[in-house]
């Protein structure tokens, strides 16, 4: 008794690139695809995190434009304990502060303070245009934070929505496929279940 070696199988790597008789034109078709959508995908994702960096760049640039830092003064004890109420606070307590302007009025207002903070405490707030308090600018790591963040998360997003369109165009393809099979087996199936004999 003889041992057969089994046989190799070579398996072909971008075969719809190469030479293969059985390679039809909506192969080629769909390779091209598959190449654009990567590419587009990759491209398009990177593109749409430097644009929206930019852009919240560009915002918190301009946000800083619009106010100004002036030196205050705690004019009350500051709680010891935040009241609880939700919010962005990082645990900071409301007091009243006292400020003067540029043309020399005095003001007063609720700022944000660090919890227990005496009167007579000395603190930066910050005014619009009109003298009113307003939040703090992004400034600073805190910024550059925020806008890495907004490009890192819109990058992704964009690529999967190229790569998402991509693998739509690629399933009509596949039904356009398979129907040009089945018209084709319409015309050869009879032909050739006569020349088996009639079987299947």
């Amino acid at each position: 008794m003889t041992r057969t070696s089994p046989i190799a199988v070579k398996r072909v790597r971008l075969w719809r690139w190469g030479h293969n008789p059985l390679k039809r034109h909506s192969d080629v078709v769909e390779a091209w695809i598959v190449l654009v959508t990567w590419t587009l995908a990759l491209l398009g994702g990177v593109l749409a995190g430097v644009v929206t960096a930019q852009a919240t760049d560009s915002a918190f640039a301009a946000r800083r434009a619009q106010v100004h830092a002036v030196p205050a003064v705690l004019t009350d004890d500051a709680a010891k304990t935040p009241s609880g109420a939700s919010g962005y606070d990082d645990g900071r307590v409301w007091a009243a502060v006292r400020w003067t302007d540029a043309a020399g009025n005095v003001h007063t207002g609720q700022a944000n303070v660090l919890p227990g903070s005496p009167a007579g405490s000395r603190l930066t707030v910050w005014t619009d245009r009109t003298g009113r308090l307003v939040s703090s600018p992004p400034i600073g790591t805190g910024a550059a934070a925020q806008v890495v963040l907004a490009g890192a998360l819109v990058a992704p997003l964009a690529g999967a929505t190229v790569w998402a369109g991509g693998r739509l165009i690629r399933t009509r393809l596949l039904q356009r496929r398979l129907a040009e099979w089945q018209e084709e087996w319409e015309q050869v199936g009879p032909e050739w279940r006569k020349r088996s004999g009639g079987r299947g």
